[in-house]
């Protein structure tokens, strides 16, 4: 609650500064909380009914988004602006949790075969990413249940996605080599690579406290030339320093860093939070290349998540698989 305070707190500091709009940060982080609340409770009544549950709303939405969300929609590279994929990968999470938390086989097998389900959803809705990341959800679910110690598996999912947000800040500073670079660009699309330089650009600026939430899109040059402009770098990693400064970045990293303690501390089993931590990478690595992270949808998809990875059954913990 601290850190999550100190989020909309922050936001509200450099608005003030900068007369920014911190109205978007807010409702994320007011998503973020009443999703974890509502996971922890319905996931302490229903470990399995409610992750299920989850699953089958997460991939009904990843369906329904184009018509549901009146933003504008991205076809490349990351579906309709990345929300598609982030609410697959997150869905396959949630159906692997409950997989896991069920008691008989039959029951596995079902969940799994969603999950399966999900992936080829991905695939089928033309979000080539969202298929990429809801598999990758579903194989490392599926390695989970043989690792007799998280916190090797937590430690690789963290420098996964630092790995992945350190290419990007490499992309937008022009610091890595020629090849690599242009195949990069090519694969992102120049004009995204663009949003990214301007997003640097505006955080060198002012490194403390940004330009103001919600003023990237008023600043940037390239912003304006996109056929459905929408005021974002799509990248949150790259919008946080550009609008919050370096503390709103480092506020941006703990937060997904605590995501990963409180799984790495919860006593749920070890296949259970590597799942849900697999999935929350997953979003990772799509919020810092897309703007994934501006739906409510995904923000409140990942406050149930990780509620249901750290609920503490009511029934008790079924034996470890």
């Amino acid at each position: 609650m601290i850190l999550l305070g100190s989020c909309a707190a922050w936001s509200l500091i450099t608005a003030a500064a900068h007369d920014g709009r911190p109205e978007g940060v807010l409702l994320a982080v007011l998503a973020v909380v009443a999703g974890y609340a509502a996971g922890r409770i319905s996931g302490a009544l229903l470990p399995v009914a409610a992750p299920c549950a989850g699953a089958a709303a997460g991939l009904a939405l990843a369906v329904l988004l184009p018509d549901l969300s009146p933003g504008p929609r991205y076809a490349a590279p990351l579906g309709h602006a990345g929300a598609t994929a982030a609410l697959l990968a997150l869905a396959t999470g949630a159906a692997c949790c409950a997989a896991w938390a069920a008691r008989g086989p039959a029951s596995r097998l079902g969940l799994r075969l969603l999950a399966v389900g999900i992936v080829l959803t991905g695939a089928a809705v033309g979000s080539a990413v969202g298929c990429a990341a809801s598999a990758a959800v579903l194989l490392c679910s599926l390695a989970a249940g043989s690792m007799p110690r998280r916190g090797v598996g937590i430690a690789g999912l963290a420098l996964a996605a630092a790995l992945v947000a350190g290419t990007i800040w490499a992309v937008a500073a022009d610091a890595l080599p020629g090849g690599l670079a242009g195949a990069l660009e090519s694969r992102f699309t120049p004009h995204r690579v663009q949003l990214w330089q301007d997003a640097l650009r505006l955080a060198r600026r002012d490194t403390g406290l940004g330009v103001g939430p919600g003023r990237f899109g008023e600043l940037s040059d390239t912003a304006p030339q996109a056929v459905l402009p929408d005021g974002r770098p799509h990248s949150a990693l790259l919008q946080q320093a550009a609008e919050q400064g370096l503390v709103g970045v480092l506020l941006l990293a703990a937060g997904f860093g605590w995501a990963l303690y409180a799984l790495w501390r919860t006593p749920r089993s070890t296949p259970v939070a590597l799942t849900a931590g697999a999935a929350l990478t997953a979003l990772a690595a799509i919020a810092s290349v897309g703007n994934a992270l501006s739906f409510t949808t995904v923000t409140a998809g990942a406050g149930l998540l990780a509620g249901w990875a750290t609920a503490r059954p009511w029934a008790g913990e079924y034996p470890e698989p």
